[in-house]
């Protein structure tokens, strides 16, 4: 088949999907009597990453598939096209999202004693209605608590291919907004990063998910605030 029309079509493909595609799927676009030969369909994807090199948006591949999505430099000019409110999240979604990405598989007792406070019940069912985190099995020990791993819409949002991809710890160090927080560094090109938000509320998140109880450590961020000290982080795409 002519690879100038496999490429049209994977183009055209990539650029109407709603959700990243993947090679099998882009391939199983052309009839049987007509399917690309073996590595046509690599060829045609490379060919498309690299011309898109000098234009506003890129092609990546991340969990799910392969994606079009807009470049870093551009990204604050686009998002001006919608007007919904920023979701913010509190120290406390971030820094348990953190270790489940970092530590997984892992349990909601071991999250608390790491961070040395309790954690929200509506924090870890935040994070699972986004299904960003789900439950992959149960620690072997009396009670059988669940132990919590990320999912692939995670690596999606973050623009990631694979948990290999997130930065390593020598590299979040190196990230000033981060500190004193717990290590959560995931800066994808366009898609999402961690900043600071002078403004935020540091009992809840912008959309209520994170309810302040006694034992979240929600009420020592609002410590810190009274205190004058950080300000809540942000979650947000740029």
């Amino acid at each position: 088949m002519d690879p100038d029309l496999i490429r049209r079509v994977v183009e055209a493909a990539l650029l109407a999907s709603p959700q990243p595609l993947t090679v099998a799927q882009l391939s199983a676009l052309f009839h049987d009597d007509e399917r690309p030969a073996p590595g046509a369909m690599d060829a045609a994807l490379a060919e498309l990453r690299d011309e898109a090199a000098n234009r506003g948006v890129e092609l990546v591949e991340v969990a799910s598939g392969w994606r079009y999505q807009v470049k870093a430099d551009v990204h604050a000019f686009v998002a001006r096209l919608w007007t919904e409110r920023q979701v913010k999240y509190t120290r406390a979604t971030l820094g348990t999202l953190a270790l489940i990405a970092y530590r997984q598989p892992i349990t909601r007792g071991e999250i608390e004693a790491i961070r040395g406070v309790g954690v929200n019940a509506n924090t870890i069912k935040m994070l699972e209605e986004r299904e960003w985190i789900r439950v992959i099995g149960h620690r072997d020990v009396p009670g059988r608590p669940e132990l919590f791993g990320t999912t692939r819409i995670f690596l999606d949002y973050f623009g990631l291919k694979n948990l290999e991809d997130l930065p390593t710890l020598s590299e979040l160090n190196e990230i000033p907004e981060l500190e004193p927080q717990l290590p959560f560094g995931l800066e994808a090109p366009a898609v999402a990063s961690v900043a600071l938000d002078p403004d935020a509320d540091p009992d809840a998140d912008s959309e209520s998910e994170d309810m302040p109880e006694s034992s979240d450590d929600d009420a020592g961020d609002t410590t810190n605030e009274e205190a004058g000290s950080d300000a809540e982080p942000e979650l947000r795409n740029e």
